[in-house]
């Protein structure tokens, strides 16, 4: 056929008739996303040949002022500001990891659940989103008792999340939260600490198993004393082949204020002189073999390394990839 202008013109339509020809039939039209949240909250990568998948639960705000126990509030206002972070507040993230070998599931830590703030509890959809069940769950692996690792085991109403799942806890953690007589004693402050603990596990606490450091407790994953934060604090080395990662579980809080300032005390920190030791020695060990770190705070994927830098460190996230490696 000869090209001609009448013939260029003619083909120029067929582009802007074929919306209206499909607006004809049956189908509904294609729901758009909300402008206000954001895509699911996954990002998957590899150690060796174990799949992590980070999933995100959202995020809860702190007043800054109070929040670090031994330094003055402009000295950390000015680190927030060094971070391009708001000055009178923290936006805190929680970050917990699925690991997926050979078939099996194995999460680490579970989350805020159904008691989270408005602007977290998104861990469930984004959980599936990722292309997980709960029925899936093998193990849940948890690193200590604070209410956004542990309430995702069990909803408000008590039904249990992960039905079919060998939950596996540090025993020092357990020996701390699970004695009455402890709990009776402590303060007011602490109480419902304890309670939450209680409400959690007494359904399940004679099928719990206790895990002790230094251990493999599933394949690849092993366990390191992490004390200070927590009495049974527990952080991890997923190894595989020559992959591994640090999991740093809740070491720092947010890198710009505790991977820089290593010796600043979060008020979360139930002995502060003991998570400042535990931290330079985690932090330590990660800058001296540039090994890749997640740690539950971080900005997600909260994934990355840890450089030495002064008298503290600096944290350098992971470069984002389509490609899973």
């Amino acid at each position: 056929m000869t090209l001609t202008r009448r013939t260029l013109l003619a083909s120029s339509v067929i582009p802007v008739a074929a919306p209206a020809l499909a607006q004809t039939n049956n189908s509904m039209p294609t729901p758009q996303p909300s402008a206000s949240a954001q895509a699911p909250g996954f990002y998957r990568y590899k150690v060796g040949d174990i799949e992590v998948t980070a999933v995100n639960d959202g995020f809860a705000t702190r007043p800054l002022e109070g929040f670090i126990r031994n330094a003055e509030l402009p000295a950390v206002q000015k680190a927030m500001e060094e971070a391009f972070l708001p000055k009178d507040r923290l936006p805190i993230t929680f970050t917990t990891l699925v690991l997926r070998q050979n078939g099996r599931v194995t999460l680490i830590d579970t989350g805020n659940g159904d008691l989270g703030a408005p602007t977290s509890g998104t861990w469930m959809a984004n959980f599936r989103a990722a292309g997980f069940d709960p029925a899936q769950v093998n193990t849940v692996v948890i690193s200590h008792f604070h209410g956004d690792h542990i309430n995702g085991l069990r909803l408000k109403d008590g039904t249990a999340v992960f039905p079919k799942a060998e939950i596996m806890v540090p025993a020092n953690e357990w020996d701390f939260w699970m004695d009455e007589t402890r709990m009776n004693q402590a303060p007011e402050g602490m109480k419902g600490a304890f309670q939450n603990v209680h409400r959690v596990f007494d359904p399940v606490a004679k099928d719990v198993k206790r895990y002790e450091a230094d251990k493999e407790i599933v394949p690849g994953l092993t366990s390191i004393a992490a004390p200070g934060h927590t009495p049974g604090h527990t952080s991890y080395m997923l190894s595989s082949g020559a992959g591994k990662l640090m999991i740093m579980s809740d070491v720092t809080n947010h890198p710009a204020l505790f991977v820089r300032n290593p010796d600043w005390a979060a008020v979360f920190d139930m002995d502060a002189d003991q998570a400042r030791q535990t931290r330079h020695r985690m932090l330590d060990m990660a800058a001296a073999e540039r090994a890749q770190v997640a740690f539950y705070h971080a900005p997600f994927p909260a994934t990355g390394h840890i450089a030495k830098e002064g008298s503290g460190y600096r944290f350098v996230p992971v470069q984002w990839s389509s490609a899973i490696l």
